[in-house]
């Protein structure tokens, strides 16, 4: 995992070795202070020369604005650093979500996924500035205070020296436990925000069933839980620190100790023993780095454990000599198509919706299909643009196996509808061009005027650039339908699918939005989904599916005449 973490400084190598070098030229400027202290204390001032006082008082001062100087460069650069690494792993963090099947946001909540790639990208980000100047910063301190500090006196630095054997051990089996400690930080924060997102998706329905007490209930258990695992957490590093705090204070005992016994026995001078007080403070300061280190090391790699759990997981797979369609016709086959959901209890057990479903559909045909609810009408819509994988048989567009096909020129071919309409935040103008990113201002308006909403959103202040709020909430439903209508009309599929497009609309608005569906369904091969059965009386095709599988298929006559399932249903919506 080191190896990979690693990987992302070599786009930011220049830097990154820009802010070593400055992080040593502090270590060394640090070790300067001690010697002239020992210099001025043995010699200048008992001497009283002035002049020699004088100037490394004056190279002290210079070398201390170079400090500042390095200082400055270090933690500017040095943080820039770890922003660009940041953020280049939260776009192969986007970009591998883009790729990931639907079943994977199935079985993980929007906010959780949030959190992984905000909240622990953040500390990845302060390990990669801070972790390896710390460790480059203490590993140079401790080495040329031991070699400074044997030349003053060499019983005492191995006296001072034993201790860190000591000192790495506890920090050593401190570890396990910290990691496993902010581990399950990372996993209550992450439920958090995965129920406040939801929370606050939902807050139009809290307030219209007056659910607000109730919502702040399951948001406060969640927190305590929160609060709960990050105070574990910060005992186990307060056990850590403070342990830490107490080896560094025992250190500086000692050499107080030891090296007052030789001041004693005059094995040292006064100045030497003042250089030898000050090199163990400059000693205890990468200690003190190290104790930092170990709290970042545990927060950035464990965000970088969940950020590996997410690149880890398979992409949808893509078939390695896979076809690139331009067109395709729209001829569909299912042949023996099973499906199935993996079951909840996480036996690997799978629930059958579909079981070995044939069907032809000719190219150009409207065929709708109708049926109780769990039939796998909206099920077998996702099997055509492959958001999910069959368990069983084929399905063929215009003769080719869709497996065969590359995912982007099938998806390409393929308009899709739905009940629920998202609309992305920003402009009428931004949501109808995602059917076309290419497409221009005069191919978006037309794409408008196909869906019949060209004047209204004339009406509107701003005209196509009309901000529509978050998931368009300041449209009404018949305006978001007709929106993601004209979005289809500018992508020009050869394939449409009309899941439940207008089931969630009044009786006016959908009168008015049929029309432009059936103009939409001109030419294309049109799967339409419908529990209005007044909507698909005109289909070329009606099946009837239940989890049994087809029960019925005719048209819209034939079957009231066959007198079965289709005629039940049609007579029960229109008993009055």
């Amino acid at each position: 995992m080191i190896r990979r973490f690693t990987a992302y400084y070599k786009p930011h190598r220049q830097l990154f070795f820009w802010d070593m070098f400055c992080a040593f030229l502090v270590a060394v400027a640090d070790l300067f202070y001690p010697m002239i202290t020992k210099n001025i204390i043995n010699d200048y001032v008992p001497n009283q020369n002035v002049r020699l006082f004088v100037l490394w008082a004056l190279a002290l001062l210079a070398i201390y604005f170079v400090k500042a100087g390095l200082n400055y460069f270090i933690q500017y650069y040095g943080h820039v650093m770890g922003v660009r690494i940041q953020a280049d792993m939260r776009e192969d963090v986007f970009r591998r979500l883009q790729k990931l099947p639907f079943s994977y946001f199935d079985e993980n909540k929007t906010g959780t996924i949030m959190s992984r790639i905000i909240n622990d990208l953040m500390d990845i980000s302060e390990l990669a500035h801070h972790g390896p100047e710390d460790l480059f910063l203490s590993l140079v301190l401790l080495v040329g205070t031991f070699a400074i500090l044997c030349t003053i006196n060499v019983p005492l630095t191995i006296i001072v020296f034993a201790a860190l054997p000591v000192v790495v051990f506890f920090a050593v089996k401190m570890r396990s436990r910290m990691n496993d400690a902010f581990h399950q930080t990372r996993v209550e924060i992450a439920e958090v925000n995965a129920n406040l997102e939801n929370s606050i998706a939902g807050i139009r329905v809290t307030k219209a069933y007056t659910c607000d007490e109730f919502e702040s209930k399951k948001f406060k258990r969640f927190n305590e839980s929160f609060k709960r695992a990050r105070g574990h957490a910060y005992k186990v590093m307060g056990e850590f620190n403070s342990g830490m705090t107490l080896f560094t204070d025992l250190i500086y005992l000692v050499v107080l100790v030891a090296g007052g016994s030789f001041y004693f026995r005059g094995t040292i001078d006064v100045g030497e023993f003042t250089m030898y007080l000050l090199y163990i403070n400059t000693f205890l300061n990468p200690v003190r780095r190290l104790i930092s280190f170990f709290e970042q090391y545990q927060n950035g790699m464990t965000g970088f454990r969940r950020f590996e759990e997410i690149m880890a997981e398979h992409e949808e797979p893509e078939s390695p000599n896979a076809l690139e369609v331009e067109k395709l016709e729209g001829v569909i086959d299912f042949e023996n198509v099973s499906f199935g959901y993996e079951a909840d209890k996480g036996d690997g057990q799978v629930h059958n919706v579909i079981n070995n479903l044939s069907l032809h559909i000719d190219k150009g045909r409207t065929v709708a299909l109708v049926g109780p609810s769990g039939g796998g009408k909206t099920t077998l819509c996702h099997l055509i643009p492959r958001f999910y994988e069959v368990t069983g048989g084929r399905i063929c567009i215009d003769g080719h196996d869709i497996t065969q096909l590359s995912r982007s020129s099938l998806r390409k071919n393929i308009g899709i509808v739905q009940q629920d309409v998202f609309l992305f935040t920003g402009t009428i103008r931004e949501n109808i061009a995602y059917g076309n990113l290419d497409a221009t201002d005069e191919q978006i308006v037309e794409a408008a005027k196909k869906a019949k909403i060209h004047d209204h959103i004339l009406s509107m202040p701003q005209g196509y650039d009309t901000y529509i709020g978050e998931r368009g909430v300041k449209l009404s439903g018949g305006q978001k339908q007709r929106i993601s209508i004209a979005r289809v009309f500018l992508k020009n599929p050869s394939i449409l699918i009309l899941d439940e497009a207008t089931s969630a609309l009044d009786n006016a608005t959908e009168m008015l939005i049929q029309s432009s569906l059936e103009e939409l369904s001109k030419g294309r091969t049109s799967i339409v989904v419908a529990h209005r059965l007044s909507t698909i009386k005109n289909a070329d095709e009606i099946i009837v599916l239940s989890d049994e599988g087809i029960v019925e298929r005719g048209t819209h006559e034939e079957l009231l005449q066959k007198g079965g399932v289709y005629k039940t249903l049609y007579q029960y919506q229109f008993r009055e």
